[in-house]
């Protein structure tokens, strides 16, 4: 048993949005093997109240509060420093001092760091092994999100990209070992940072089948007389806002020509202005709901039309878990080890969308029947176990 220092960008609980579902199992898997150290942050008020399930895990534990307007504007001084806005949003010199310290007097093994913004902290500590778990290429996301914006945002957007691409270079030189969460973000890193080639390799996101399985126990949030159509996500990360705002409209109009009893629910916490306005008699906006499992168990059909996405989706694995047919927009399902038109439904336009949408609800034993293969492949293929312990690897041995 190693002491293991973990670096995680948010606090890995309670596990409600993709980042968070991936840190949360790596933290499980970890303390499973190790004395963790976790230094992480807090951005919202409402994870306070699961400090102390964190701490169950943990043999020490430091929590930076983190407050997103102001961490903006703070990050704003990165632009007369030519750094990346990412690191500067995420430097805390409490949170600095915590590690020099844990590090000294704890004698800490290697680190485990989560997102590549958390690097900074490791950078003054000398012959630490680190390995790096960049889940996405995050400076590919930038760039990504830069034509879709005017000036000076997209300047802005695109600069960002190429600043952190070289911190995200600079990172993966040196460290022991770093992941991605698919072959798909392998092969682009790979691409940017070609000398990091063969210090690289996917670790897949996972999903847990036992809790995201379907209960015919568990009452429907719906009314009989509608036909939802669900999207599920933290409904303040921008492709996520794109998705939805692409769905209501360019695809709901000819849905209810179709259905007109069609209501689209877009699940989620943290609804921005944007999302909210969306709201109306077809689109339902919950904002945080106890429990995500209710409505994917009894949507018509699931619905993942990201056109700015990295990376494997939780999303869709938990969609696929519930044994639901899911329809994703092409680039995203490429991420999914499925058999697609059995198993995950694609499409790419929002022709295509509303064609495999009414084709789904005109044949309810077809969904039944994808739903089935979909749980089936989760089951089989996606284990966080299986996937996680290729970090073990490069790790001291648990004793």
């Amino acid at each position: 048993m190693a002491n293991i220092l973990f670096l995680v960008h948010r606090l890995p609980f309670p596990p409600n949005k993709g980042d968070k579902v991936r840190s949360f199992h790596l933290l499980k898997h970890l303390a499973a093997r190790h004395r963790v150290f976790l230094g992480t942050f807090v951005d919202d008020p409402d994870d306070l109240q699961h400090i102390e399930t964190v701490r169950s895990f943990c043999s020490g534990l430091y929590i930076a509060r983190l407050e997103p307007k102001f961490a903006k504007l703070r990050s704003l001084n990165a632009l007369l420093a030519d750094d990346p806005l990412t690191l500067r949003y995420y430097r805390d010199a409490g949170l600095q001092g915590w590690v020099e310290n844990t590090c000294r007097s704890q004698k800490i093994d290697a680190a485990v760091i989560f997102s590549s913004a958390m690097a900074q902290y490791v950078e003054s500590i000398p012959r630490l092994q680190t390995v790096v778990d960049f889940v996405d290429v995050d400076s590919a996301k930038w760039t990504q999100y830069a034509p879709n914006h005017r000036w000076p945002m997209s300047w802005l957007y695109r600069r960002e990209g190429r600043k952190l691409l070289a911190y995200e270079r600079e990172v993966a030189a040196r460290s022991a070992r770093s992941f991605f969460v698919t072959v798909a973000e392998v092969e682009l890193f790979n691409r940017l940072a070609p000398e990091c080639a063969v210090r690289v390799e996917p670790v897949c996101n996972g999903v847990d089948a036992d809790y995201f399985a379907p209960d015919e126990s568990r009452a429907s949030p719906f009314s009989v007389d509608e036909t939802p159509i669900v999207f599920t996500g933290a409904m303040d990360y921008l492709p996520n806002i794109d998705a939805v705002r692409w769905f209501v409209s360019e695809m709901m109009q000819a849905l209810l020509e179709k259905r007109p009893q069609l209501r689209f629910y877009i699940v989620g916490r943290s609804p921005t202005p944007e999302v909210l306005a969306l709201a109306g008699e077809n689109v339902i906006v919950t904002g945080t709901v106890p429990d995500v499992r209710p409505y994917l168990q009894h949507a018509a059909v699931v619905v993942a039309p990201l056109r700015i996405a990295r990376g494997i989706q939780n999303k869709i694995l938990e969609a696929m878990a519930m044994a639901r047919p899911v329809i994703a927009s092409t680039e995203c399902a490429a991420a999914v080890d499925a058999e697609f038109g059995t198993e995950l439904k694609t499409a790419t336009t929002p022709t295509d969308f509303v064609t495999e949408i009414d084709a789904l609800l005109r044949d309810p034993e077809c969904c039944l029947n994808i739903g089935r293969a979909a749980r089936r492949r989760v089951i089989a293929q996606y284990s966080w176990e299986a996937h996680l312990a290729k970090i073990d690897h490069y790790l001291p041995a648990a004793q």
